[in-house]
């Protein structure tokens, strides 16, 4: 990127003076919770961390961005779910939930589980398996099902709406945290990412704070979805 990542936290509002090229409607309840095998170990169930982490609105004068009616049903369960577990239908990983979340969200989009990435029962007495709710096993599932094609941070110009954001946070190789998606604003080298997910249970989180505050030197990675 042309322009370095710190110098963008804080900005969302601000970009290019308020260009913005994709939003989606803001919910006003929601549920959410945690992640993965590691991801944000650091966590603990229903940590409210939203009082702490800076929480940004979207442009209210933007312009309607036209979103595909599935990622909108994915982006809908996301901001329903955020701060609020839907433990009615599924089940939850006590303080690390993030994974079992973003899988959530892709079966709102329409996706089908298969023999490797599943889930059943609800509340805390379910069933799983590994890339379900591990970021790391998600990242294989990915890889090997091509159900995605890998992103790097660089590539923010081909990340869109409802796309799966992984971060490594200590740049070990693996994943720690997943999420999705929720807004995209700016242009070109001023491009910025936020992120709707668990564990630290946010609607709007910018990836650059992310990794620039939240966890200093970090690496975040993309999922594009057809």
């Amino acid at each position: 990127m042309a322009l370095a990542r710190p110098a963008r936290i804080g900005v969302v509002a601000l970009v290019l003076g308020g260009l913005v090229v994709g939003t989606v409607a803001l919910a006003t309840s929601g549920a959410g919770d945690a992640g993965a095998t590691r991801d944000d170990s650091a966590a603990t169930a229903a940590s409210a961390e939203t009082t702490d982490l800076p929480r940004e609105t979207p442009a209210t004068t933007a312009e309607p961005v036209d979103v595909d009616p599935a990622v909108q049903a994915q982006l809908d369960y996301a901001l329903t779910y955020w701060s609020e577990y839907n433990t009615d239908a599924y089940g939850v990983v006590t303080g690390n939930d993030c994974v079992n979340f973003t899988s959530q969200s892709l079966v709102a989009r329409g996706w089908a589980m298969d023999d490797a990435w599943w889930t059943s029962g609800t509340g805390s007495d379910f069933d799983f398996s590994s890339p379900w709710v591990s970021s790391t096993a998600f990242m294989n599932y990915l890889a090997d099902s091509g159900r995605a094609t890998a992103l790097t941070d660089d590539q923010r110009d081909q990340v869109k709406l409802g796309d799966v954001v992984q971060f490594d946070w200590d740049n070990s190789g693996d994943r720690d945290h997943t999420a999705i998606v929720s807004r995209i604003e700016g242009t070109g080298d001023d491009i910025v990412i936020s992120y709707a997910g668990h564990t630290d249970n946010t609607d709007y989180l910018s990836v650059d704070y992310a990794i620039t505050e939240k966890h200093p030197g970090g690496t975040a990675y993309y999922w594009s979805i057809p």
